[in-house]
């Protein structure tokens, strides 16, 4: 807040704003948690121009108007265009042996960094407005950066269109224009940072571009507004998607190599109130799906886990949302499983690994090939083992459930919060609690924690807070023990984190857990029955990832869930109602049935 002030007052000396509305601002970005200068902007207290002032004097840098400012050929010539196209940042004149870059924000330290040590020069930053920045890099850089990246990607099955293209409405003339190689440099950038999606995302304003990176999303440098239109037409054309549909949602698939890697990229579009906004998923092909031993299981966890996966029949499920590395988790049982000796098949919506030895068939629900139907077919190709990518409806819940019961190995996944809910939604879907207790042999929940980065990790000291954090879930820290974090560095893209690691819960169903499911227990009941037995929480397992300097205390916590008492619930003093306190065990008739 004293630094929130501070930018605050100097607002005050080039804006004239009164002490009041100062005081109004900070109380609302204490609230909304965005930047000052953005609520100054959005309250109508300041303009743009007058924030970036303000900026430039808290960290003593100059500021520049562009769009009036001559920039030095030679300052231009020095950095490469990818170079200015990614960060974002502008060479602007070599004074006294040093180079001037103009960026949009003064703690930009990564493009500072990069263009220092490609050009071998000091470089000082000063500050400029994105708009100009953006439009500068349009007319000086784009073109440049696009040609600098022709030839990495190759489009291996791409279908013509139906309808006419407007992706060329931008320049016109053939499909060698600018906005094809847009999306070129888009897509191989993506794969290069090794992004799981790209975000397209059109506003009133502008048009953001954002990769998610494990796990988080980070914005990235964005085309301007004008491009939109064709930018998405050029993307639905690469998807085989018809083009002059923006009204309803749309699925497609490309296929391409990029930097000499195979990818598969699963798009999705959706109408939105300023256009169509895009999601792509990449899918590396020829990266291979790790082994049991690389997930970063605890060795209690792993030894229990490879257990179950050598049952001779029985239902095994993950569970967890949606990019929570439950594929990856069963492609690694798969690849340990898959022995001559036994026939595997998958059914899988989409295929993302290759598996040597293993008959994958991909769901295609156009033309009625879907999870229930290829389920039921597949057990005619007597397998041993069988993975189904998704248990999405009953159907398919009860086709894998006698797959189980009539002798077979069966892997899937099923999007719950955890192990002990999968248990609860199955019966939810109608499958008879009996059937469940006989099928289900194991229930794996998790979540996927940031890795420290091994170039910037380094010790700190564990303040009160979290040492009795980690004590509550078991983990008792000798007095002067010290945690592990990440500093920030390039290879961290400064973030302190890269890669990610699992954490799990296994539920292993026994005696008291069958006959909780057979009374139509909630998750809850079931949880604490499986916690009794001795099942640690995916809560305990980040927490021991911690110690071992694997994560973070703020990654476990951003990724767990923090068991909730209705204590903690009616904290404000009120009561829970009658209904709420209610027992289950009231609302269960003797046989099982909900009342």
């Amino acid at each position: 807040m004293r630094e929130n002030r501070r930018i605050g007052h100097l607002l005050q000396t080039v804006t004239g704003i009164s002490e009041q509305e100062l005081g109004r601002a900070l109380d609302t970005q204490k609230q909304s948690g965005r930047l000052l200068g953005q609520v100054l902007i959005d309250l109508g207290l300041a303009n743009n121009e007058q924030v970036l002032q303000a900026l430039a004097s808290q960290f003593r840098i100059p500021f520049v108007r562009l769009r009036e400012s001559d920039l030095d050929p030679k300052a231009m010539a020095l950095v490469p265009s990818q170079l200015v196209f990614k960060h974002q940042a502008v060479p602007y004149q070599l004074k006294d042996g040093a180079l001037q870059v103009v960026v949009s924000n003064p703690l930009n330290i990564a493009a500072l960094d990069d263009i220092r040590l490609v050009t071998g020069l000091a470089v000082e930053p000063v500050l400029g407005s994105v708009d100009d920045i953006r439009l500068l890099i349009e007319e000086h850089y784009m073109k440049a950066a696009i040609a600098e990246s022709e030839g990495d990607i190759e489009i291996l099955d791409a279908t013509p269109p139906e309808g006419p293209d407007d992706s060329e409405s931008l320049v016109g003339g053939g499909r060698e224009t600018l906005v094809i190689k847009l999306v070129n440099l888009i897509l191989r950038q993506a794969v290069q940072d090794r992004a799981s999606d790209v975000h397209i995302e059109p506003y009133e304003r502008g048009l953001k571009v954002r990769f998610r990176i494990d796990g988080m999303l980070h914005e990235v440098p964005s085309p301007a507004k004008r491009v939109q239109a064709p930018l998405i037409s050029r993307i639905k054309i690469m998807a085989d998607m018809d083009i002059t549909e923006r009204r309803l949602p749309q699925d497609g698939r490309i296929k391409l190599r990029a930097a000499g890697r195979e990818v598969d990229v699963r798009v999705s579009t959706v109408p939105t109130l300023f256009g169509e906004s895009v999601v792509m998923r990449i899918l590396d092909q020829t990266s291979a799906p790790v082994t049991l031993g690389e997930l970063g299981m605890l060795s209690q966890v792993q030894r229990a886990f490879e257990r179950l996966i050598k049952q001779p029949y029985g239902i095994i499920l993950a569970t967890g949302p949606t990019g929570s590395g439950k594929s990856t988790s069963l492609y690694a049982a798969l690849r340990q499983t898959a022995v001559p000796e036994k026939k595997v098949i998958t059914i899988e919506d989409p295929i993302e690994y290759r598996l040597d030895g293993v008959t994958q068939i991909q769901v295609r629900p156009k033309i009625g090939l879907t999870f229930a139907q290829g389920l039921r077919h597949i057990l005619r190709q007597d397998p041993d083992i069988v993975m189904v990518g998704e248990i999405r409806d009953a159907e398919t819940a009860a086709i894998a459930i006698h797959a189980a019961l009539t002798g077979h190995l069966v892997f899937s996944t099923l999007h719950t919060n955890d192990a002990a809910s999968a248990v609860a939604r199955l019966v939810e879907m109608e499958i008879e609690p009996y059937l469940v207790t006989s099928a289900l042999i194991g229930v794996l929940g998790q979540r996927l924690v940031r890795m420290i980065c091994n170039e910037c990790k380094d010790y700190y000291d564990a303040d009160d807070q979290t040492i009795e954090e980690m004590a509550k879930n078991g983990i008792h820290l000798p007095p002067g023990y010290q945690l592990m974090h990440g500093v920030g560095c390039e290879a961290c893209k400064r973030t302190g984190y890269r890669g990610r690691v699992g954490v799990y819960e296994l539920l292993i169903p026994d005696e008291n857990i069958r006959r909780l499911t057979l009374k139509r227990a909630p998750a809850d009941a079931l949880r604490e029955a499986a916690r009794a037995r001795g099942m640690r929480t995916m809560r305990e397992d980040g927490w021991e990832k911690v110690a071992l300097g694997n994560t973070t205390a703020e990654e476990v916590i951003r990724v767990s869930q923090e068991e909730t008492s209705f204590d903690d619930l009616f904290a404000d003093g009120r009561e829970p109602s009658a209904a709420a306190a209610t027992s289950w065990e009231a609302d269960v008739e003797p046989s099982g049935r909900r009342k």
